[in-house]
């Protein structure tokens, strides 16, 4: 006697069945390739020496040289501490002082005070460099990124308001 069998039909195997990917899934990689895509336009927007396109070293990207401390002392910092004005427009920096590792202690005025964020100082082989950030009502992320020019004894370079996307070249006077 033969057996019979189906052979269009498969035998059942046990056990759970393999679904699609669920969209619960998708959501997590889409997010993941979102982020990712989002600190790889950061890094590449950034030179490897931390600077902006101008060539000064922007907050937190201090150069190696400068950040052993030892290498630049506050002294060397002296020609930046005091009082600058922006002959355009009537703003000073007041640069109180400057440690030996770059922290300055700074303030911005129009002519009213101006919450200064962040503000730091490098000296390199070319010239003493320095970099402010604003934070404050009609300065969301505002920056200065100047140069002293000893020659001129004046800092220059580019004032950065993001509000309106524009970037200005600037030169800032000392008081007296």
């Amino acid at each position: 006697m033969a057996i019979k069998t189906d052979k269009t039909r498969r035998p059942k195997i046990a056990g759970p069945r393999r679904k699609g990917l669920s969209w619960k899934f998708g959501v997590v990689v889409l997010a993941a390739v979102a982020v990712g895509l989002v600190l790889a336009g950061y890094y590449f927007t950034r030179s490897e020496s931390g600077a902006d396109r101008s060539g000064i070293p922007t907050v937190g990207t201090v150069p190696a040289a400068s950040q052993a401390g030892a290498q630049t002392r506050s002294r060397d910092f002296q020609p930046l501490v005091g009082r600058w004005r922006r002959p355009d427009g009537g703003y000073v920096i007041e640069i109180r002082g400057i440690d030996a590792t770059g922290k300055m202690d700074t303030g911005y005025f129009n002519p009213r005070s101006i919450n200064v964020a962040r503000a730091t100082a490098v000296k390199d082989a070319e010239a003493l460099k320095i970099f402010i950030e604003l934070q404050d009502v009609g300065y969301p992320g505002a920056t200065y990124t100047l140069a002293y020019d000893p020659r001129l004894n004046v800092l220059k370079g580019l004032y950065y308001q993001p509000a309106a996307g524009q970037t200005f070249e600037v030169v800032f006077v000392p008081l007296h």
